[in-house]
Formats: structure tokens, sequence, C-alpha cells
């Protein structure tokens, strides 16, 4: 099957890219393959919905190019399409003076990258939620809001096939067999452009298109947990002061599109890349390779994985983790969380030289190729803009 472009991968970024070469493109070909029965299945459906608003990144990273402009485009394109949103803005929560300073330091990245974001008292604090607990300041950020994930997923891929998008679902990449043609499940297809958006395979692919030689992805399994009672005892979303060493943002409660509670998410190493639940979808090679790399963190402890694994691990308990939620607020039932969310896989990106893992956005690629190898928190929130910008610089 002949295209002029291939998008590998119907999820947030893919659907994304789909709409930006199309804008780019008017009358070439798209042809969009996904391995599962409907878009949205993996990480693009199952994060927290959350649409970010850009203070947390440095400002010479692509995530603070694209989380600030990224915001406004899907709230613009939820209203467009009749889409739920939960403006309820977001606060940081300090449990000590030190996390003060590095509220501080989260302003002045958000006013650097031009996000509304700005430092409150405890006095101003109680206005916006009487419930939350923190230590003499927090950080606001009334931009922050939530949607439907999957909902906007499954619009987008109704707008991208109105457009004339041709979506092949159940259709799973096997491997390459020529400069411009990959083999599936299904059928050989051809592209003059292929772009990558495999998520939690997209390293595995890149590899036998030359690149992305010096990474793999390492999964992490996250779940949240919901809360069951029928009150309503927040009402923003609540986060701690993060680690900036590494990419997790801790435990946080989340509110969601329809005003529902929710805490985590977890940050657990997991042995294979759809490690969600049980032995399903269980991948013996997957299992080896990860578990070398894994090992070798354990062993030499770096960005403390060995302290994060086993702190992980104890998250599997509700008391724990909802007693990791308890500080941020001043009267909860944490017995009322009492329901695991459907776990998601965040395909975060390891350098194997270094053995860091890799916060910012990561693409390689050539005039026949593009793989976007680390599309992790927020890509969701800038999907629309960072697909732009990888059409502007990689489609030519």
């Amino acid at each position: 099957m002949k295209t002029d472009f291939l998008v590998i991968g119907a999820g947030i970024i893919g659907l994304s890219v789909a709409k930006a070469l199309q804008e780019k493109y008017p009358g070439k070909s798209i042809s969009i393959i996904e391995k599962e029965k409907d878009v949205a299945m993996h990480a693009s459906g199952r994060n927290s919905g959350v649409l970010h608003a850009g203070f947390y990144y440095t400002a010479d990273s692509l995530k603070a190019r694209f989380t600030r402009e990224g915001n406004a485009r899907l709230k613009t394109f939820c209203r467009e399409h009749g889409l739920k949103i939960n403006a309820c803005g977001k606060v940081v929560v300090a449990r000590n003076d030190a996390e003060v300073e590095t509220l501080h330091e989260l302003e002045k990245r958000g006013k650097t990258n031009g996000v509304d974001v700005r430092i409150i008292d405890e006095r101003e604090l109680e206005t916006i939620d009487p419930n939350v607990r923190t230590h003499r300041f927090a950080l606001h950020s009334p931009t922050t809001a939530t949607v439907n994930p999957k909902e906007v997923v499954r619009r987008l891929r109704d707008v991208v096939m109105e457009r004339g998008a041709n979506l092949y679902l159940n259709t799973k990449y096997l491997y390459r067999v020529g400069l411009n043609r990959i083999k599936t499940d299904r059928s050989t297809f051809e592209a003059e452009t292929i772009i990558n958006c495999a998520g939690l395979y997209a390293d595995k692919i890149a590899k036998q298109f030359g690149f992305g030689e010096e990474y793999t992805i390492i999964p992490f399994k996250g779940i949240y947990l919901r809360y069951g009672g029928e009150d309503h005892p927040i009402v923003t979303n609540i986060y701690p002061v993060p680690n900036l060493k590494n990419p997790f943002l801790g435990v946080h409660y989340t509110v969601t599109v329809d005003g529902k509670i929710k805490i985590g998410p977890t940050a657990i190493p997991a042995f294979w890349r759809e490690n969600y639940e049980g032995f399903k979808n269980f991948d013996i090679d997957d299992l080896v390779e990860i578990l070398w790399y894994e090992a070798r963190l354990f062993v030499t402890n770096r960005f403390n994985f060995r302290s994060l694994a086993f702190e992980e691990f104890r998250k599997y308990s509700k008391a724990h983790l909802a007693s990791l939620a308890r500080d941020m607020v001043k009267s909860i039932d944490e017995k009322k969380f009492d329901r695991w969310s459907t776990p998601g896989i965040r395909a975060q990106l390891l350098d194997t030289r270094t053995l860091e893992l890799v916060q910012d956005f990561v693409v390689e690629g050539d005039e026949t190729s593009v793989h976007i190898l680390n599309a992790v928190s927020p890509a969701f929130t800038c999907s629309l803009s960072f697909a732009e910008w990888v059409v502007e610089k990689y489609v030519n």
C-alpha cells in the first residue's frame, strides 16, 4: 500500500502529527497504522487528563517551548468540538522553608516561559481551596485544567479522518523491509516519509532505521487511587514540590473533568513494555532487556533508583499511597480512596551511555523517516504544538 506519509501509532502524538501534515501538505495522502483495536489504548488514554501550564521546565527545553501554547491550543480544540474542560487550576504546596525556595524557582521558570503563575500566601490559598495545607506559601497556576483524554484523542481521530487520512486499526508494525517500506501483520506499506510515533516501542522501531542507538525505553507503571465518596473535599489540583532532578512530579491530588478526585500516580518500575497487570502481554525479550538496565540502575543507584524502586513498590498499598497525600490537605477521609484506576505505562527514555532518564522530548530522523523517541509528560498537553514543530523541522 503506497502513501505519501505513514504515521506509526494512533495516540495523541501520532494523530497530532497527522493533523499537522494535513495542514502543511494539503492533498498529500496520509496513512496511520495502529496495532490496537482503537486509538488511545495506551498512555494517551490512560493519563491523568491534566493540561499542564509549563512552569516546571527550564527555558532551553522543548517542554518549556510547547507546554504553554499547547495548553491553550488543546483548550481551544475542546471548546470548538464541545468537549468537557474542568478549569480547576492547580496549586503546588510546600512542607518546609527549603521547599518554599523551590517554589520560587518554579515561579521564576514559569514567568520566563510566559506562564501565568505566582506565589500566594496561606490566606489567598484558602480562597482558592480552603482544604489545602501548605507551609507559608504555595504556587498557584490558574491555567492548569483537566480534560477527558480518551474523549480528546477520539475527536482528534475523527478530525483527521474527516480530512482524508486513512486509519488502519489492528495493524501491527513488524519490521522494516526497505528504505521507505515497512511490513505489518496485514500488509506492506510504502511511504515517502515514515513518522514513528509508537510510544512504548518507538526506540525499537527507530533502531531498525539507524536511529536511537544510544537510547532504550524503560517503562514505569502509573496507577491512581480514586476517591469513592460522594462529597467533594477538594476543588483544585494539589501537587507537592517536586524533585527537579527527576521527571516524576510526586503523589498529588487530581480533580478530574467530572469533578472526581484521585491521588497518584505511582512510578513503579515495570518489567516489560505492556506490564499493566499480572502476566498479560508478557514479553520475554522485553523482560530480559529491561531487567538488564534496571539491574544496572539498581546497582549503580543512578538518580537514586534503588530507594525510588523500594518506595514505589510500597505504593501498591492503598493505605500507604493515601498517607503520602495526607499532609497536603487539612481534612480528608483516607479510607474513601478505595478504587484503583486503570494502570498506565510511562514510556521513559533512558540514555544507555550515562544511565540517566531523559527529561526532554527527543526526536531523530532524516529525509525518509522521523522518530519521536521521548514524548513523556506533558506530551499530551504539548501535542498539537509539538507535532507542528516536528513536521516543520523534520518533514520537508
